[in-house]
């Protein structure tokens, strides 16, 4: 349980910053003992893979924070979001690598890397479709703004799905609430809108 809650984590932080939960992971099973990769996971763990990772975080940050270039950063995120986030899930669920494709396939292997790929999708997806929203709510402003705060949740997101990840489950729950939260708003801006042209 305490393993699906971790990799639910990091997906779900993977779709808002596709880097940030496989450095974590990098990071912590290299340097500290909180973190031990399964077999064939080690590869996160490789020096070389966590500067190639620090230096893809420092080009998704930047590139996130300036209007329209954001959301061309977001359609080519739309593949390496999803992938980071199976990647995420299967290290953290000790899932085996890919050594024999036939074996992964027909032995639900591919499961928790598949749940991953989805949350991360939908999580990107709902990042993806409101941030055009907020660049011209806020004439480009607001970009870096909620930019870094989606930056601020994945860390915390990371951080709490490997040392904490009972914890989770309620980052989830305040993650759909506010998703619920903006929709609603978004609707009643809407018709707001909807009035004011018919008047």
């Amino acid at each position: 349980m305490l393993e699906a809650l971790t990799g639910a984590g990091l997906a779900t932080s993977a779709g808002l910053n596709a880097y940030i939960p496989l450095l974590a992971i990098g990071v912590l099973s290299r340097y500290t003992d909180v973190v031990s990769l399964p077999a064939g996971w080690g590869w996160l763990g490789n020096g070389w893979v966590i500067l190639i990772l620090g230096g893809l975080l420092l080009i998704e940050v930047v590139a996130d924070k300036v209007p329209v270039l954001d959301s061309a950063n977001d359609v080519v995120q739309t593949v390496v979001r999803p992938t980071a986030g199976g990647l995420a899930f299967g290290a953290g669920t000790s899932t085996a690598t890919v050594s024999d494709p036939g074996s992964f396939f027909g032995s639900h292997q591919w499961v928790p890397v598949a749940v991953g790929v989805l949350l991360a999708l939908g999580v990107h997806g709902i990042k993806a479709t409101a941030r055009p929203v907020v660049n011209v709510g806020t004439a480009g402003v607001g970009a870096p703004i909620v930019s870094t705060l989606e930056d601020i949740a994945s860390v915390v997101m990371s951080v709490i799905a490997l040392l904490l990840p009972v914890l989770i489950l309620l980052f989830l729950v305040v993650f759909v609430l506010l998703f619920a939260w903006a929709l609603r708003r978004r609707g009643v801006g809407r018709r707001r809108t909807r009035r004011q042209r018919a008047a």
